[in-house]
């Protein structure tokens, strides 16, 4: 674990910085956008297919590593949709899980470890058909027609230009923004920066920039890990000691949620997608135990009484919904 957090800070300093490290690499960077010119280039000579969809697809995506707020929002949109009378099907590749069929369908309780995490939250919070595909394509493609979607969410896609796209979702960091604006190996972005002003949409968390639609998360009340649905406000545990789990990318806000409610952290850091024991989250003492949702879907196994986790949803400004019903209009118009 701990040669695995040191290659993750040395990475975090080479990616947010202008460095000898971040320049050395540097052309290998225009090696990696070579073929990323080439590849998109191959998608629109049509020499790759592209599949279209008999409905309306969205796809939720960014150009940096690592988390930047996609999932909440994927949540957010298809109880939005869903709230306009569509049924809303979700795709997505699931990060980390060993399923081995081509396309897995997932349930609020499938294994976390089989789907991965997001999928199974997604699950959770949209009572909505969520299927898992090597090749999202197909996934949309099955949601449609065994499923009777009639809008299709794509989470993390932006990257995967096989799945033709009617809408196209930007998400950022506000805070970290696009690192030191290098591509791989030499900093974070997948793609170049100046990909990010084709989506139709550019979501950015936290804060925003002219353009972007600043997208806020609510913390809502602690929820029992081990009495589902039982919840209590994070008030009742002021000035308590507790241990505070996050298995999740740029986990400090999560940190500074808890310790405005005035409490004492003991504080367990992880990989994101890490995939949880039951040392990892039990300990000898009586102090009770705070986790995201994301982690909590992999350790219902090995929760007691002490164990909570914080749900929290995304917020989007009314310019976000005129733009984003801007938009579906012109698609169902023609």
């Amino acid at each position: 674990m701990r040669k695995f957090f040191f290659l993750e800070n040395l990475i975090e300093k080479v990616w947010h910085s202008k460095n000898i490290f971040s320049l050395l690499l540097f052309p290998l960077s225009l090696i990696y956008i070579s073929i990323i010119y080439l590849r998109r280039t191959l998608y629109q000579l049509g020499l790759i297919s592209i599949t279209k969809i008999n409905a309306p697809t969205i796809v939720v995506g960014n150009i940096v590593a690592g988390g930047t707020g996609k999932t909440p929002l994927v949540i957010w949109l298809a109880k939005y949709f869903k709230g306009k009378g569509f049924l809303p099907g979700i795709v997505s590749r699931g990060y980390g899980g060993t399923y081995l069929s081509n396309i897995e369908l997932v349930k609020p309780t499938s294994n976390p470890l089989l789907v991965g995490d997001e999928p199974v939250i997604i699950a959770r919070n949209t009572n909505c058909p969520v299927v898992v595909a090597k090749k999202r394509a197909k996934g949309a493609k099955e949601l449609v027609e065994k499923y009777n979607c009639n809008i299709i969410l794509c989470d993390d896609g932006m990257q995967h230009y096989s799945l033709a796209r009617d809408i196209e979702i930007a998400v950022i960091d506000g805070q970290r923004r696009f690192g030191n604006n290098y591509c791989f190996p030499a900093g974070p972005l997948r793609e170049p920066k100046n990909r990010i002003f084709k989506a139709d949409l550019i979501v950015s968390k936290y804060n925003a920039r002219t353009c972007e639609h600043k997208m806020d998360y609510t913390y809502n009340q602690l929820v029992s890990l081990n009495e589902l649905p039982k919840t209590i406000p994070v008030s009742d545990l002021h000035g308590m000691t507790v241990h505070a789990i996050a298995g999740i990318n740029n986990p400090d806000h999560f940190f500074s949620y808890l310790r405005s409610h005035k409490l004492e952290l003991i504080i367990h850091k992880f990989p994101d997608h890490y995939s949880f024991t039951k040392d990892d989250v039990r300990f000898d003492d009586n102090f009770p135990v705070v986790m995201t949702e994301k982690d909590a879907v992999k350790c219902l196994n090995y929760s007691s009484d002490k164990h909570w986790y914080v749900p929290i949803s995304a917020e989007l400004p009314k310019s976000f919904i005129y733009d984003l019903d801007k938009l579906m209009e012109k698609i169902i118009n023609g």
